[in-house]
């Protein structure tokens, strides 16, 4: 089924190597998309943490240094139900943390993200930017969004965890499915954080897209070298989208401390927690990931309110010397990280595909 897309999707997005640099908000950079897009790649910049204005700076930043192909990417979660008690008493558990770097927590926690879905100033910066594509994550915009963006001529791609999500794209007429696997690095894409998770490793959800709906399956999780593409290739997947190989290039935007921890054995600990954002998300092993493992996740505020106090905490770590309290996203192959320039990465990753499928 998915199979027979592959090639009209390569086209459709503008690339000839079946490569998406993942949307990593934060992370990615209008310098790492440029690279992958000028690479053959698609290049994308996650826009989840911005005003449209920011956006459309970043899409024009990106514009000067490609003619390439470009997907955004916007989270369109559901809004957050503020719950004062509970946020306060979040701030209190966190309060230890705050005073051993000689700080103290802020006196109340807000909602720091505008979801797509309320954001009519992003959609209509799109509209008028039309970039290549636009990407979902954490759950489907409205009907006259998907309209809007489909009558400018962007391409729509959403993420799915599970079958049923997959069916839910392909009902609303979105063009892709990206298969997040549980392996894969930052936020988890399921539409509803408080169901139960199947938890589908990233071979066996392509597999079961590819065979049951009759959309392009891009594979997402745990994917870091061109063995790997070749792997969900094989199983149907029009292309792979990678975050993690991506983290530690010279585009990217994370931190030294981040980028020492990805290349230490808290790598081969990556660890799924609500802790740090109030979504489930995959990292690497720090401090706030040891803190979250003993915390229920009825006891943490709603996404993106818990973030407020995860970025608060991580600017006093960082401004102690600290830095594990940051969001150091990283998939379940973070072992096989590169520290390369965007460009040198898509030329090996090339190059390992050519050999793997030679």
């Amino acid at each position: 089924m998915a199979t027979n897309h592959s090639h009209r999707l390569l086209a459709r997005l503008g690339i000839t190597v079946p490569i998406i640099q993942a949307p990593m908000a934060g992370t990615s950079s209008p310098a790492m998309a440029a690279a992958v897009s000028e690479s053959g790649g698609l290049g994308s910049l996650g826009v989840g943490a911005m005003n449209a204005a920011k956006a459309r700076e970043a899409i024009h930043q990106f514009r000067k240094e490609s003619t390439g192909p470009l997907n955004i990417n916007v989270f369109t979660h559901r809004p957050a139900r503020a719950n004062t008690q509970k946020e306060l008493a979040w701030l209190e558990r966190l309060r230890p943390q705050f005073e051993r770097m000689g700080a103290v927590p802020p006196d109340a926690l807000h909602e720091i993200y505008t979801s797509f879905l309320s954001d009519a100033d992003m959609l209509d910066m799109l509209v008028e930017e039309k970039p290549k594509a636009v990407s979902f994550h954490f759950g489907l915009p409205t009907r006259p969004q998907i309209e809007a963006l489909h009558h400018a001529g962007i391409v729509l791609l959403a993420t799915a965890t599970n079958l049923e999500e997959a069916k839910a794209i392909e009902a609303a007429g979105i063009d892709a499915i990206v298969a997040q696997g549980y392996e894969a690095g930052g936020h988890r894409g399921m539409f509803d954080p408080d169901v139960e998770d199947s938890r589908l490793g990233t071979l066996a959800l392509t597999r079961v897209l590819v065979q049951e709906v009759d959309l392009p399956v891009i594979a997402a999780g745990g994917i870091m070298d061109g063995a790997g593409i070749a792997a969900v290739l094989s199983l149907g997947a029009s292309a792979a989208q990678m975050g993690t190989a991506f983290v530690a290039t010279d585009e990217s935007l994370a931190d030294a401390g981040y980028r020492k921890l990805l290349f230490s054995d808290a790598a081969r600990h990556t660890i799924m927690t609500r802790a740090i954002s109030g979504r489930p998300a995959r990292s690497l092993a720090n401090d706030f990931t040891r803190l979250g493992s003993s915390v229920s996740d009825d006891s943490i505020p709603d996404y993106p309110i818990a973030y407020d106090a995860g970025k608060s905490l991580n600017a006093a770590g960082k401004a102690a010397g600290q830095t594990g309290y940051g969001a150091q996203w990283a998939g379940q192959g973070a072992p096989l990280a590169r520290a390369l320039s965007a460009h040198a990465l898509m030329q090996a990753l090339k190059n390992e595909l050519d050999q793997a499928l030679s």
